[in-house]
């Protein structure tokens, strides 16, 4: 036995022919035996060449990273650690045991890997690390947490907190709804920084910066909805609410100036500046009704806790 035995390394793939076989040996020479590939369907010579390295090969029955974390995790995975990371050959096995220890020392419950304490030149495009801050800085604000890098692949968590989990997207947004939904689960998180490198050469990135940034803008948006409804809610509201006042300014100022009406517009504006505040309204009761609903949470877990220590201390003294 090994000291990673209750260790899956599970590795999404699609189409990484280049540097899959050179992802699993690094695993494998730091000590990890159970490697997990769970491939998407590639059509160049992944799964085989996997395979010749010394993985575990499944293809999974959807499409879509996220699919294939759900499923290798949920249908495929029986160790109590798993760690994640992309076969591209961007991250350096060296900073697995780092990944670990947390878990191992009842620290955290799932760990993030953050690219930017050390990135290596090349590793990312100056388009991608604009993306990568804004979306970040999206996720503090509207999730009111920092995990520093969201959207990392490096990860490790205990597969009983991934259960924990709703998970759903099935593309690049998985890493965004994992970070959100532990926020929302109260997840115990710890970020690890780790080595990031370039891409090698051959090998091309299924990743698309435009379409996939734009998914996980959406997804942070619309998990705000449970875990900050007031920003949910009161962005729009706020939008709305000034959308209907400059169309009333406008339509007041040609009246004025010009002796025009506009009451079409005027309709509009008034609609529109009712319906922002509104919103605003919902979600200022949304937060509330969301805050009490946490305190109880945070109440039954506390006397959960309680219950158990009690019970504990009984059967000592027995």
């Amino acid at each position: 036995m090994t000291d990673h035995d209750d260790v899956c390394v599970l590795l999404p793939t699609m189409n990484e022919a280049e540097t899959v076989a050179r992802v699993v040996n690094d695993f494998r020479d730091v000590g990890f035996e159970n490697v997990l590939v769970i491939d998407g369907g590639s059509t160049d010579e992944t799964q085989s060449i996997a395979r010749e390295s010394g993985a575990r090969v499944v293809e999974q029955s959807g499409r879509g990273k996220g699919q294939a974390v759900r499923e290798g995790v949920r249908d495929h995975v029986e160790a109590p650690y798993v760690l994640m990371a992309d076969a591209d050959a961007t991250y350096d096995a060296d900073d697995a045991a780092a990944m670990l220890e947390p878990l191992f020392a009842g620290e955290a419950d799932h760990v993030i890997g953050n690219r930017f304490a050390d990135m290596r030149p090349g590793a990312m495009s100056r388009l991608n690390r604009i993306g990568n801050r804004l979306i970040n800085a999206a996720f503090r604000a509207i999730h009111r947490n920092s995990y520093r890098d969201i959207l990392s692949g490096y990860r490790a968590f205990t597969r009983e907190s991934f259960e924990r989990l709703h998970l759903t997207a099935d593309g690049f947004g998985i890493e965004t709804e994992m970070a959100v939904e532990c926020v929302k689960n109260r997840v115990s998180v710890e970020v690890v920084p780790i080595t990031y490198r370039e891409r090698p050469g051959g090998s091309a990135t299924n990743l698309h910066p435009i379409r996939d940034g734009g998914v996980i803008f959406l997804e942070l948006y619309r998990k705000a909805k449970t875990n900050n409804p007031l920003f949910y809610f009161g962005s729009v509201g706020v939008a709305s609410t000034a959308a209907g006042l400059a169309l009333g300014a406008f339509v007041l100022y040609r009246y004025l100036a010009f002796g025009i009406s506009h009451e079409i517009i005027a309709v509009g504006a008034v609609g529109a500046t009712i319906l922002g505040i509104q919103l605003l309204v919902f979600g200022v009761l949304a937060d509330m009704i969301y805050s009490l609903h946490r305190e109880q949470i945070v109440r039954y877990d506390r006397a959960i806790s309680d219950e158990a220590v009690t019970e504990s201390s009984a059967d000592d003294g027995e």
